[in-house]
């Protein structure tokens, strides 16, 4: 939430830290006519009221992903109190550029100019993964490109950019959109879980999520007080929640430097304090899945209901599939499937 103020003179307006249902539901109407609802199916072949696990899929959202909600609160916010700039947005690509691409479009749809910075550099260190990954961010650029963004590289890894990125938005005025840890960004990906409770809240117990900072604060912060459970879940190799709650504040995941790209596409090593106080809050337990489980889910999401799926995406379906987390009898879940930028040519591999 910082508004550079250097030679662009920018006001220097940010706002309180919205953390809130109200806040969830001032950011619903804001991004109502910028965004896609969000599309509710059975996982099973039974009738849609009769159901008992349900798939929330951003997989048809603007940029492919849940990140347009965030996105776009972040900016029409600003637009809104006179404070977004008119040297534009900075941001850094993390993960598998999901919030890039929507602070991208979402730019572009406020009529200012987006600047991404990029590293050149992958962790990658198979020679599959690293053509894989190679293809990935050409598709990445190309996107980016087409939503309008100023690309810069940055030698190094994704740190490396955000710092870059965070540092010239402060030269230029800019206001830096960071992926993970912005209040409006959660409360944006919150209006996702207020969208679900609006349509059948009433209905189910439990919403499960994929552990990104954004994510988790955002869903905490929509369902406080409906008693609706938020069960996040994490890749064995990006256990971000769970190590934070541990230690009682965030830290790096434990085996982050050798993560694989499941864990790799959610993103940031570590959690953001605020989705730490609102899971905490929330009683949040989280569950973990390995990345073979997270690959499987994501074949069965197309292989069984023809959904195209990101792996980090497919991480809160894994969680059901593998039996880490197993639903009471009677318990009526809502699964989210957060986006689908990802290789079609890879869903039949």
């Amino acid at each position: 939430m910082n508004i550079g103020s250097g030679a662009a003179g920018v006001n220097s307006f940010t706002g309180p830290p919205p953390v809130g249902p109200a806040d969830v539901k001032a950011a619903a109407g804001r991004i109502a006519t910028r965004v896609r609802p969000v599309s509710l199916v059975a996982a099973d072949a039974k009738p849609f009221d009769e159901s008992s696990l349900y798939l929330a899929c951003e997989t048809t959202q603007v940029t492919g992903s849940f990140e347009a909600r965030g996105a776009a609160n972040l900016a029409l916010y600003h637009l809104e109190h006179g404070a977004l700039p008119e040297a534009g947005t900075v941001t850094a690509v993390s993960g598998n550029g999901n919030a890039a691409l929507a602070c991208a479009w979402a730019a572009r749809e406020t009529g200012v100019r987006a600047t991404v910075f990029i590293a050149e550099e992958t962790d990658f260190q198979t020679s599959d993964a690293s053509a894989a990954h190679r293809a990935d961010r050409v598709r990445l650029t190309r996107r980016l490109i087409e939503f309008g963004a100023e690309l810069h590289s940055v030698a190094g890894g994704a740190q490396r950019a955000a710092l870059a990125a965070e540092d010239y938005a402060e030269q230029i005025g800019a206001l830096y959109s960071h992926s993970s840890d912005n209040p409006h960004i959660a409360v944006g990906a919150g209006t996702l879980a207020a969208e679900i409770n609006e349509l059948i809240g009433a209905e189910i117990d439990t919403i499960i999520v994929p552990v990104g900072s954004g994510l988790v604060a955002g869903t905490c912060a929509a369902l406080e007080h409906t008693g609706i459970r938020v069960v996040p879940v994490e890749p064995q190799h990006g256990r971000t929640l769970s190590a934070a709650l541990e230690a009682g504040f965030p830290i790096d995941a434990p085996g982050a430097d050798s993560a694989m790209p499941a864990a790799d596409s959610l993103g940031a090593r570590r959690i953001s304090q605020l989705a730490l106080d609102l899971a905490r809050a929330a009683g949040c337990v989280p569950v973990q899945v390995t990345d073979e489980e997270i690959a499987r889910a994501r074949r069965a999401l197309w292989d069984q209901r023809r959904i195209p799926a990101e792996y980090g995406a497919s991480a809160a379906f894994a969680a059901i599939q593998s039996g880490a987390y197993v639903p009471d009898v009677y318990e009526r879940v809502v699964v989210v499937v957060g986006g689908a930028n990802t290789d079609p040519a890879t869903l039949e591999s």
